[in-house]
């Protein structure tokens, strides 16, 4: 009799171990992430297995997995991955009321497939040595492509995820006959080739090289954290930060976000990091470390962020446009020779 039993209790005994647990594939590089999930794991007693990785890398892996993937979330940067993944057909909708309840609807995607757990902004950088106050009054994106930019501007290459959604955005915002001539006129007013990274066009900035960059708001406070060297502390502190298209629709806004996978096993697990990700002490906690914007409004982001600012226009257009006009947007960078 105990003999016949045994496979009906290994069988429960199994479904308990893996319903305590939630199976997270991720792309974001920051360290501080490990000390959310255990976090999270203390206040929940849920164990977060992760899988790390490069975006493409972690979406290919789900390809070969296919019904068979243990992964229950999907965690990156940038609408743009996330639409990818989603057209892939990879998400389910997110069950939790709550936290639908609390992201704005223009920082979700389709269905509610992904959602923002935080926010950064793309802005503009410049040496206040070389740039006079009058000449950033109403300064907005568009105008970068004006002559009077000429060989000043600096900003990474046209494969960036990054620079892909603002171009989709501008596409989104005025077609993309207007925003393929805007891109020839800025692509004419660089300083230099695009190359490096977000935070060496702030460096080359700092470095008069160019007197202006694009580059997103995090790497500053990152920079100024002193987390990337003595160096770039220096240099972060010979540029400042300026919001563009305060007139009009506002700063370009990307995400952080994630999606519950459709062949997740632990829906309710995944739904519970979600809600406890927005929790007004996690959303404070990340902020504080990625240097990013919160979701909550309530939430203040780190000094070093604050410092430049808490009272800007954000554009509230839905984020999954980035996605929606990536591929038009990489096809009209290519053709205004944006290496």
């Amino acid at each position: 009799m105990f003999k016949s039993l045994f496979p009906v209790i290994f069988m429960l005994v199994s479904s308990l171990s893996f319903a305590n647990e939630v199976n997270i594939y991720t792309s974001r590089h920051y360290d501080s992430d490990d000390q959310l999930y255990e976090d999270f794991r203390k206040e929940t007693g849920i164990k977060i297995n992760v899988i790390s990785g490069n975006g493409n890398a972690l979406l290919e892996r789900l390809k070969s997995e296919g019904k068979n993937s243990p992964a229950d979330i999907f965690f990156t940067v940038d609408a743009g991955n996330l639409w990818k993944i989603q057209k892939e057909g990879y998400f389910q909708s997110i069950s939790s009321s709550k936290a639908l309840s609390i992201v704005p609807i223009n920082l979700r995607g389709p269905n509610n497939e992904w959602i923002a757990i935080a926010k950064r902004a793309r802005v503009i950088f410049y040496n206040p040595k070389t740039v006079a106050n009058e000449e950033l009054a109403d300064l907005s994106y568009e105008d970068l492509a004006n002559k009077e930019w000429n060989d000043r501007v600096v900003i990474r290459s046209s494969n960036n995820i990054y620079n892909q959604s603002l171009v989709a955005s501008l596409i989104s915002a005025h077609g993309i006959k207007k925003t393929e001539e805007w891109a020839k006129g800025f692509v004419s007013n660089l300083a230099r080739k695009p190359q490096g990274n977000d935070r060496s066009q702030i460096m080359a900035v700092a470095n008069g090289i160019a007197d202006l960059a694009i580059a997103n708001s995090y790497y500053y406070g990152y920079m100024l954290s002193g987390k990337a060297g003595n160096n770039q502390v220096e240099a972060a502190n010979k540029v400042k930060m300026f919001f563009p298209n305060q007139s009009n629709r506002g700063v370009h806004i990307n995400i952080s976000g994630l999606g519950v996978l459709k062949n997740a096993t632990n829906i309710d697990n995944a739904n519970r990091f979600i809600e406890f990700l927005l929790s007004r002490e996690m959303q404070s906690s990340m902020v504080n470390n990625s240097f990013e914007y919160p979701v909550l409004a309530d939430v203040s982001p780190h000094p070093h962020i604050a410092s430049s600012g808490l009272d800007f226009v954000e554009d509230k257009m839905q984020v999954s446009e980035y996605g929606k006009f990536n591929s038009e947007a990489i096809k009209l960078m290519d053709r205004a020779g944006w290496k």
